[in-house]
Parts: C-alpha cells; sequence; structure tokens
C-alpha cells in the first residue's frame, strides 16, 4: 500500500482490538482473522497515515503515542458506522430521518397539526421539515426533489406521481347570510344560474373544480377576481360580492360560528374533492409515506367522520 491510499473500516478494527488486548494473537482472534492478516492491516494502515502506530516487542505490543489517539478516533469512527447502518436498518421498516413535507393552505392547517403530533409521538427522532404552497408549485417542487411527499387535493398533474386518498370531503355552496339562497334549505344547480361565483386562483385544484360545477349549472367563475385563499373567499362571499364553493373541512373550522355566510349542499347533487399524500414514483421513501398515509387516514376518520364522505 502506498502513502495517500485510503484508510479501510478493516484497518480501523484492527488497530482498535490491538489497542484492547495489545497482543496480535488475541486481536486476530477477536476479529477472527489470522496474526499475518492481521499484522498486514497494521502495516497498511501506518502506510496510508504516514505513521508509526505500534512498536513491536519481545515483550509484547504497545501503541505509539499517536497509535493510541489513532485507535481513540477508530473507536469512535467505528461506533458511528454501527450506528449509520442501525439507522439505515430502522429507515427499511419504520419512520426515520427528516421528511420533506408539502401541504396545500387549503388541507394543512385542518388536519396537519393533528398529523405532526402523532408522528412524533410515535417517533420523537423524526424530522418534519413543512412548507405550505399552491398544489401546483408544490408538486413543481415535488417533481424537482425539493419536496418528499405532498398532501394536496386530487388529482396530481403529472403520472410520475403515486398516492394513497386519505378521506374525500364536501363542497359547499357558500352564500352571504342575505343572499337569496340563504332561505333555501337545498338548492339547485339550476337556482346557481347566473350567481357570480368566485374561485381560487388555477394554481388551485379547487378552481377547476369549480369552474366543472358552474358549468354544469350554467353560471360563469368571475375572472376579475382570483382568490389567494379561502379566507379571501369568505370574506367576499360574507360583502355580497358573489357566491362560491368551499370545502367541509375549512367550511367545519372557520365558518360554522359565523352569521355572515349560510353553507348549502346542492339537491340532488354531491359535490366533493379527494385529499391524497403524494410523492414520486419509485421513491425509497414509499413505505414510509403509506405509513404516513394510513396516520392521515385514521386521524381524519376519528376526528371529521361527521362532515366527510369516505
Amino acid at each position: 500500500m502506498n502513502a495517500g491510499d485510503d484508510v479501510t473500516l478493516k484497518q480501523l478494527r484492527a488497530i482498535l482490538a490491538l489497542s484492547n488486548h495489545r497482543h496480535f494473537r488475541r486481536a486476530a482472534e477477536e476479529l477472527g482473522v489470522t496474526q499475518p492478516s492481521l499484522s498486514a492491516q497494521i502495516q497498511n494502515l501506518e502506510s496510508a497515515l504516514q505513521v508509526r502506530l505500534v512498536d513491536r516487542a519481545r515483550g509484547g505490543v504497545s501503541l505509539t503515542p499517536v497509535g493510541r489517539e489513532i485507535a481513540a478516533r477508530a473507536r469512535r469512527i467505528l461506533e458511528e458506522e454501527r450506528a449509520m447502518r442501525d439507522y439505515a436498518a430502522s429507515a427499511k421498516t419504520g419512520l426515520a430521518g427528516t421528511i420533506r413535507l408539502g401541504a396545500a393552505p387549503t388541507v394543512g392547517p385542518y388536519l396537519l397539526p393533528h398529523i405532526v403530533s402523532s408522528l412524533h409521538r410515535k417517533d420523537k427522532s423524526l424530522g418534519l421539515y413543512v412548507r405550505e404552497d399552491a398544489p401546483h408549485s408544490l408538486e413543481y417542487d415535488l417533481a424537482r426533489g425539493d419536496h418528499d411527499v405532498l398532501l394536496t387535493p386530487l388529482p396530481p398533474s403529472s403520472a410520475d406521481f403515486a398516492s394513497e386518498v386519505l378521506f374525500r370531503e364536501p363542497l359547499y355552496l357558500a352564500v352571504a347570510a342575505d343572499h337569496r339562497l340563504a332561505a333555501v334549505d337545498q338548492p339547485t344547480l339550476k337556482e346557481i344560474r347566473g350567481e357570480r361565483v368566485l374561485a381560487l386562483s388555477p394554481r388551485h385544484q379547487l378552481h377547476d373544480q369549480v369552474a366543472e360545477i358552474c358549468e354544469a349549472a350554467g353560471a360563469r367563475v368571475d375572472r376579475d377576481f382570483e382568490g389567494t385563499s379561502l379566507d379571501a373567499l369568505r370574506l367576499m362571499v360574507g360583502m355580497g360580492m358573489g357566491v362560491s364553493f368551499l370545502p367541509a373541512l375549512y367550511a367545519h373550522s372557520e365558518i360554522r360560528t359565523r352569521n355572515e355566510i349560510a353553507l348549502k349542499r346542492i339537491a340532488g347533487r354531491l359535490f366533493v374533492r379527494s385529499i391524497a399524500l403524494v410523492w414520486r414514483k419509485g421513491s425509497g421513501g414509499a413505505r414510509n409515506y403509506r405509513e404516513i398515509a394510513a396516520i392521515a387516514r385514521d386521524i381524519a376518520r376519528q376526528r371529521f367522520s361527521d362532515i366527510l364522505v369516505g
């Protein structure tokens, strides 16, 4: 071996065993190698480091001051190597590491705190990096590797994504408290015709869903207003600037105690959106993401079973 060659784990195990036993035969027995093989590993390590590590004498073996320090560092390196292997093994069967999760703002605030709390109870060492953004932006970031997994409405924009549906939530017609439809128990689609319908920007799947409902009803999505949040839609509806369709989780959390908005189901029709966990196909973390999906699904059933539809 020439100077400057790589140091190997075998060499580190050799110097550590020799440090522990101060005897070539006993150190070789611990490692399950022959004495000549152990001696060669020590010599190769000395050559790689360009320093004498061992003093050999008839009475036994002793490490030089540098050899003792190298043995101490070898111990720490080998402990880290074992920890790395243990971590990799645990990652095969459970959650581990730091997961970069992107969340759509129309879903995240109402479900994510419960998911994060549950995951941390399961494994306090698990790290979560969470960022909110519009679904189409999140999917772009997922495709280029900036996120590991998304909590977002379906459908995803790419066939390169895998997903697991967590639940489906109804979409309610939202009208101002003094709107003509506020007094109607279940308005029909025909009664929405001619209404100014407010929606989120096209960066959200909800925009496309609302546009489809409008097409079926003979109404129109207002092109002069693109909402940046569900709160903005709620405020606009409450001021009588139009009507909108809002998801059940948001309505349950933000509107049920307010008097300026009336929420209505459409007679004979149930409009829903599907919420899913989405990741890149072929991802090595797919097992973990399915585990998170199962946790999120259970949370949704336990906490929101009265407003969700599956």
